[in-house]
């Protein structure tokens, strides 16, 4: 009997270094590599998943079987200057291009894999539970994020890549250097695209409590920006340079900018612009161009460095767009008060 209270002892000391080596590992784990992979697996094993990529992948298919009969009817001289990114500007007869594929789809992708970030793990009572764990919230809006994000690079490169190697095996036709940077610029300018349509969908998921109402409004951005800013620019152009039979060149120019210049508030024109001047070296400017400017000009293609230079403020504001719209996304989650 007198053994008793020394087992107890004992026992109480081996409870106490489990627990004290349960919660070294509990610390000695990254809170934000736990969250990334939990909810990398959540998005790769979703349903959605298996659906957005089989609408990307279905659409570049078509766009590029489009492109690469184009091309392959088209004349030597033609085919002697950058195919491998041509296969990405080109258009069919009743198919558009897949640029063009890439800047209606990736806003849907980013939206459709961001507006149920927040909101959706709180409706089903989930988020409540992972704040108790031993896990800032910081690592949580981050993992979120940077999980999402992988997914879209995932997404993006796959495609990219397949139409890349289908069109050099059915061309023939080997890549230079600067068609493959110029390819691979494109391809980050892409998500990019994505990374802002994602951090705005998570914003919206912040902001409102229901899904249904996070993705409506989502759409409705989208679609404001991509179709009503155009017609708004055109607007606003007209109305401060009216453009007449009686106008002069100079109202004209003017209208031409203002127009432009409105136009790139929406990160729809700035990332179509960009695409076509990283895939279509024969663009030399974004721009109304004088008579004076022309003449005397002689074609050829523009070098890889002053493509970048014309579209270098186009990167910067969907870069600081994106940065932007998280950082805001990341300071509200971290003041939310969210509860049981």
């Amino acid at each position: 009997m007198a053994k008793l209270p020394k087992l107890s002892k004992i026992k109480d000391f081996i409870q106490k270094k489990g627990s004290k080596a349960d919660s070294e590992n509990i610390e000695s784990t990254n809170p934000l590599a736990t969250v990334f992979l939990k909810e990398l697996a959540d998005q790769l094993s979703s349903t959605r998943f298996f659906i957005l990529f089989s609408l990307i992948t279905l659409t570049g298919i078509v766009s590029f079987y489009s492109a690469a009969s184009n091309i392959r009817g088209a004349t030597e001289d033609v085919i002697s200057n950058f195919v491998l990114i041509r296969l990405f500007t080109t258009s069919g007869s009743s198919l558009p291009s897949f640029t063009w594929f890439v800047s209606i789809l990736g806003p849907l992708v980013g939206l459709s894999m961001g507006f149920d970030a927040i909101n959706g793990e709180q409706n089903s009572g989930t988020m409540t539970r992972l704040l108790a764990q031993p896990i800032y919230r910081d690592d949580v809006i981050n993992g979120k994020f940077l999980a999402r994000l992988f997914v879209l690079v995932l997404m993006t490169l796959a495609l990219g890549f397949f139409v890349a190697g289908m069109g050099i095996i059915m061309t023939g036709v080997p890549p230079t250097g600067e068609e493959v940077i110029r390819l691979l610029l494109y391809l980050g300018l892409s998500i990019v695209y994505m990374a802002f349509w994602l951090a705005l969908a998570m914003l919206l998921s912040l902001v409102f409590r229901q899904t249904a109402t996070s993705a409506l409004c989502g759409i409705s951005l989208w679609l404001f920006f991509s179709i009503f800013v155009p017609i708004l620019a055109d607007m606003i152009a007209d109305a401060i340079f009216p453009v007449t039979k009686n106008a002069d060149a100079l109202t004209q120019l003017y209208n031409v900018r203002v127009s432009q210049g409105v136009s790139r508030l929406s990160p729809s024109t700035l990332y179509s612009e960009a695409s076509v001047t990283l895939l279509s070296p024969n663009v030399r400017t974004l721009g109304p161009v004088l008579l004076e400017q022309v003449y005397g000009a002689i074609s050829g293609f523009l070098p890889l460095d002053q493509s970048l230079l014309l579209i270098w403020p186009h990167i910067t504001g969907l870069v600081a767009g994106t940065l932007i719209i998280f950082g805001i996304t990341y300071t509200l989650f971290l003041r939310q008060e969210i509860r049981a």
